[in-house]
């Protein structure tokens, strides 16, 4: 049960928190507690354990750094930081990855990902596939992506909810509701790179049906 119950957490929370600026994830969490009575890190801590926990609880704390720029030495001890608590030793030692990657701010991690690519011949994307597993490796890469190119990284993941046998509805519910009003004209285009062709809206009318299609053919048209 615990398992199911992470895995369920981190896919909510890893497409919502890890783009969301820290006054929205104070929203959500305001919210969430007045829907359920609890305190959103409580029932994390209660559902999940070792790394991943401390990954989604500080990503529901909100607070990460919001600078637009960064000192190159900062960028140069964070970058040398990741390598070696990755692919310079035997193990991952996983609590300087959270700190760096929950806690610093988008500006800053673009420069730490150039620079650790430069020291170590490899992007951080690789690297933490290399270095780690499951859920814990998937919010990480989930961080590190939206960092990245957030649009990609919602597109793909609206035409995995729908790709193949079955729809993930949870998924893409929360995807379509989270994006619908920030940028899903530009993750419309993407999708269609990504789908070669089709449109996210022809999707939808192939994998739902009824009045649930047509809110989410309406959020996607309402931006």
């Amino acid at each position: 049960l615990i398992g199911q119950l992470a895995h369920m957490l981190v896919s909510a929370l890893k497409n919502v928190l890890v783009d969301a600026t820290n006054e929205e994830i104070k929203e959500i969490r305001t919210s969430y507690e007045n829907m359920t009575g609890e305190l959103l890190e409580r029932d994390i801590q209660g559902d999940t354990m070792g790394t991943l926990k401390r990954v989604l609880v500080g990503l529901a704390q909100g607070r990460r750094s919001t600078a637009t720029d960064s000192a190159s030495d900062k960028v140069i001890a964070d970058g040398e930081a990741l390598y070696k608590a990755g692919m310079a030793r035997v193990g991952t030692d996983t609590a300087v990855f959270n700190k760096i990657l929950v806690m610093r701010s988008p500006a800053h991690l673009l420069k730490v990902f150039e620079y650790y690519q430069r020291i170590s011949n490899i992007d951080l994307e690789e690297s933490i596939k290399l270095e780690l597993s499951g859920d814990t490796a998937q919010a990480f890469l989930a961080i590190v992506n939206v960092v990245q190119n957030p649009v990609h990284y919602f597109a793909d993941q609206l035409y995995k909810s729908m790709k193949g046998l079955g729809t993930n509805d949870n998924k893409l519910i929360r995807l379509v509701v989270w994006r619908c009003e920030i940028d899903m004209e530009e993750i419309k285009e993407e999708f269609k790179v990504i789908s070669k062709g089709e449109t996210l809206e022809s999707f939808i009318e192939g994998d739902c049906s009824g009045q649930y299609k047509n809110a989410l053919l309406a959020l996607c048209e309402s931006s």
